[in-house]
């Protein structure tokens, strides 16, 4: 987890330390390990989450690092753990454009951490990355950054971590700085609370005799009861901060205040005890407890000691919660359904035979089915490489993945080959022979494959049809894929090159679903759609480069949508004609309305009805059912086609309506707020072998096609992407920002809060944390006054951040990050989300109908 300042060096520090232990290499020259694209190293950004795999400690036949000494004597206790984890670790980007890279790294995480600024604190965008991790419940640390920089504070971003991310700060490490008194002050190492003991990194000489960070090889462990750092500053805070962690830590974990009342002072506590206290509040989400720790990752300073708290306190995947999953309409978790307690709904397939040939009762029916399920796993990344092809990265959630099984895709109802099975490290990889669950690989070559995919490896399974029913429909919950929100048209140099153009554009969106593409049937052009101007820029910029694609990328434009204002009447279609070479006959009736949320009561559907939402629209496909109420449904269901079920037949008309809203009328642009409703009567609108799914996909496409016209006639409406915006930014700006988002961009400004005021506004679902209970070191340049009278002097300073949240119109925000540095000399910062989609009205849609029109 990053925010848009926290890109380049301790994610880079974390993902390139076993190498820097080997090579003395220095990350932030641009050699990240995870930043292998060219536009990375280019741009000096994340732009595409990556995983490695490493040992902590490193393995020691492949380290050279040296146990922590004490100038040179004897080696004392290693802050080391002596045992080796293997770690997955996925590097993301911090930019709000990235988004879609953040959330299918959480959907599969088991930890993270939150990496911050020193010096900026906690900023709109890692609120907005905190919660997103908070959605899956994903146990997290703080790593504070930059501690070496002119104006870090490390005390101020423990009080903005509690005041604005609503949890309670466990801090575990303090900075330890040295100098002062006219000299300048330094960051030089840090005071471990839990172990009561420091960690200085040494610092060498250069050629010119001026001290500069060292290699990060060399740690120096010094008790608290040292003579070197006895009677120092240091020592005083340290114990200050371990009374308060263990005062903290007993107000939410009752076997450390028995442990407490055993031994009776705070500084008696095994650190093993506080470990296993702080272990256990953060696997326990509903404590809000987050341990903090500190460093400089540019000197190579606290590295080390979080990967000790990486290890010892986020969870192993046996300690994450329970994956949830679907099977048709049934839901549960991953282990109800492996231990036999998930409710299977019967399958019209015949009764399954035992070893002699005896039917097998129904819960012997299921044990069977699913004690052959190998294996069952998460595609949450599709890479392209160059000379590896496809690289399918996936969690295994259960059983083991075996180099050469077949995986059924569940999702797309094909199965693949997995020849080879690889873990890597960023753009490198090793060749394994198995992946077992909790780990995270990558599968080559897989041709079909999609990021939320769900890939099971099943014993018996027939290489066309896969596992049987219900397995064969099993998947894990859902990458949700965020909408589009701008676009750019592009045109291949030439004929010759479309077909490549094509190409690097499936390559393209195949790795970033977050990309769409459409055709203009009209114009013939082709239009990528992203989530935000520099999405779009870095797409490009892959396409042309890396992908060797010889096109023109036009300028990027913002997507709306039209929208109905009047129900049409109802549309039937008969397809009668050949369709992929084969015959194809089907029909429906197809009626659409303008709709809100509440409108549509699922409950009220039979058995043979089903709503989906999706992209803004709703459809509810229904079926006529048996006419005597008295007839067996299974039988009923037995007179459809052999080749088409209920399901096939609801998602092959779904399908061809959300084709038919996806281009709109007068505009081209998509549909929105649009509830079609369609009605198949299987009695007159299905003929046997002659209706295929396609067929049905035709039907329904054109119905919905007809409907949409005939509702178009009465009047619609152009609708546009409004944003909730929150702009941070010094006092001493704040009116210019209101000013532009008024005058010049016909935002509605909502509320102007100091910057904590405005984030308890917003999470007022979370209790808020008083910061009188919260410890913070003070920082080094902070003055001696109390806390309230610091917000007091907060209060009249000109420097003060400010938080503004307004509602502003998505084309308004095009280039807008770069305006609002140039207005705030380069302090403000903004991150925004959707809100939804409007009505253009007034003289504002008449100049963009004009646009539109071109006219």
């Amino acid at each position: 987890m990053k925010t848009p300042k926290h890109r380049s060096k301790v994610r880079g520090t974390l993902a390139s330390l076993p190498t820097l232990m080997h090579s003395g290499t220095d990350v932030d020259d641009g050699s990240t390990v995870t930043d292998f694209l060219p536009a990375e190293r280019k741009r000096g950004v994340t732009i595409q989450s990556a995983a490695i795999t490493f040992h902590w400690p490193p393995l020691p036949e492949k380290s050279d690092v040296q146990p922590a000494t004490q100038k040179g004597s004897k080696p004392l206790l290693t802050p080391w753990p002596s045992r080796h984890h293997t770690i997955n670790l996925i590097d993301t980007p911090g930019h709000a454009d990235f988004t879609f890279e953040v959330v299918r790294s959480l959907r599969i995480l088991d930890g993270a951490v939150c990496i911050l600024d020193g010096v900026a604190g906690v900023e709109a965008q890692t609120e907005k990355v905190w919660y997103q991790a908070a959605q899956y419940k994903i146990p997290k640390l703080i790593y504070v950054n930059k501690l070496d920089r002119d104006g870090a504070a490390f005390g101020r971003t423990v009080r903005e971590v509690a005041s604005r991310l609503f949890v309670w700060p466990a801090v575990c490490q303090i900075p330890w700085f040295v100098g002062g008194k006219g000299g300048k002050v330094r960051f030089c190492g840090v005071g471990d609370i839990v172990h009561l003991r420091a960690y200085r990194w040494p610092e060498v000489k250069d050629a010119e005799g001026n001290l500069k960070a060292g290699d990060g090889k060399q740690v120096e462990t010094i008790p608290i009861d040292d003579p070197q750092i006895a009677d120092t500053p240091l020592v005083d805070e340290m114990k200050k901060a371990r009374i308060a962690l263990v005062e903290l830590l007993t107000n939410h974990d009752e076997l450390l205040v028995e442990r407490f009342f055993e031994l009776g002072e705070h500084l008696d506590i095994p650190a093993d005890d506080i470990v296993a206290s702080l272990r256990r509040c953060v696997l326990n989400q509903e404590t809000r407890l987050v341990p903090i720790y500190a460093g400089a990752s540019f000197k190579n300073i606290g590295v080390q000691p979080l990967l000790d708290a990486i290890v010892q306190l986020l969870p192993n995947p046996k300690e994450v919660p329970d994956p949830e999953v679907s099977l048709g309409r049934t839901g549960g978790t991953l282990t109800q359904l492996l231990d036999g307690k998930l409710q299977l709904q019967e399958t019209q397939s015949e009764p399954h035979q035992g070893p002699k040939g005896k039917k097998m009762s129904k819960e012997r029916r299921y044990l069977a089915l699913i004690s052959n399920l190998e294996a069952c796993a998460l595609a949450f990344k599709v890479v392209h490489d160059q000379r590896r092809g496809a690289l399918v990265y996936v969690r295994v959630y259960s059983g083991s993945i075996q180099r050469g099984a077949s995986l059924y895709n569940t999702n797309l109802q094909v199965t693949e080959s997995a020849q080879r099975l690889l873990r890597m490290y960023a753009s490198d990889s090793v060749d394994i022979a198995s992946l077992d669950a909790g780990q995270i690989g990558v599968i080559p070559g897989l041709k079909h494959a999609r990021t939320g995919d769900t890939l099971i490896s099943y014993i018996g399974a027939n290489p066309k049809t896969g596992p049987p029913a219900p397995l064969n429909s099993l998947q894990l919950r859902p990458i949700e894929v965020p909408p589009a929100v701008f676009f750019s048209n592009i045109e291949s140099n030439s004929l010759a090159a479309e077909k490549g153009v094509k190409s690097a554009i499936s390559l393209l969106i195949r790795e970033d679903p977050s990309l769409q593409i459409s055709e203009d049937e009209e114009s013939g052009q082709t239009l990528l759609s992203g989530m935000g101007d520099f999405h779009l820029e870095i797409a490009a910029d892959r396409l042309i480069n890396d992908l060797k694609a010889k096109a023109t990328v036009g300028q990027i434009e913002v997507a709306y949508r039209e929208a109905l204002l009047y129900p049409s009447r109802p549309e039937k279609a008969l397809v009668d004609r050949e369709i992929a070479g084969k015959k194809g006959k089907a029909g429906c009736t197809v009626t659409v309305s303008p709709f809100e949320d509440s409108d549509i009561d699922e409950d009220s559907l039979d058995d043979f009805g089903s709503t989906i939402s999706e992209h803004g629209n709703q459809i509810t496909v229904s079926m006529s059912g048996p006419k005597d109420p008295s007839e067996d449904m299974d039988a009923w269901r037995g007179r459809l086609p052999s080749h088409l079920s209920v399901q096939s037949i609801h998602v092959a008309l779904r399908n061809g309506a959300m084709a038919a809203l996806g281009r709109g009328i007068q505009y081209s642009f998509p549909f929105t707020n649009v509830h079609a409703s369609i009605h198949i009567d299987p009695r007159t609108e299905i003929f046997g072998s002659d209706t295929s799914t396609p067929a049905l996909s035709s039907a329904a496409h054109e119905a919905t096609k007809a409907a949409l016209r005939n509702a178009i006639q009465s009047g619609s409406a152009i609708m546009e992407y409004v944003m909730n915006v929150t702009i941070n930014t010094d006092d001493a700006s704040l009116g210019a920002v209101v000013d532009d988002l008024n005058s010049q961009r016909g935002g509605h400004v909502l509320s102007l809060d100091d910057a904590d005021a405005a984030t308890s506004k917003v999470r007022e679902d979370l209790p808020i944390i008083d910061l009188r209970k919260v410890y913070a070191p003070r920082d080094p340049f902070e003055s001696g006054l109390g806390l309230a009278d610091q917000e007091q002097a907060m209060t009249n300073n000109s420097n003060r951040q400010r938080t503004i949240q307004a509602r502003v119109p998505l084309k308004a925000m095009m280039g807008y990050l770069k305006h609002l540095r140039s207005i705030t000399n380069g302090r403000g910062s903004f991150v925004m989300s959707a809100d939804r989609f409007e009505r253009v009205v007034g003289q504002r849609e008449k100049n963009l109908q004009k646009e539109l029109r071109g006219y």
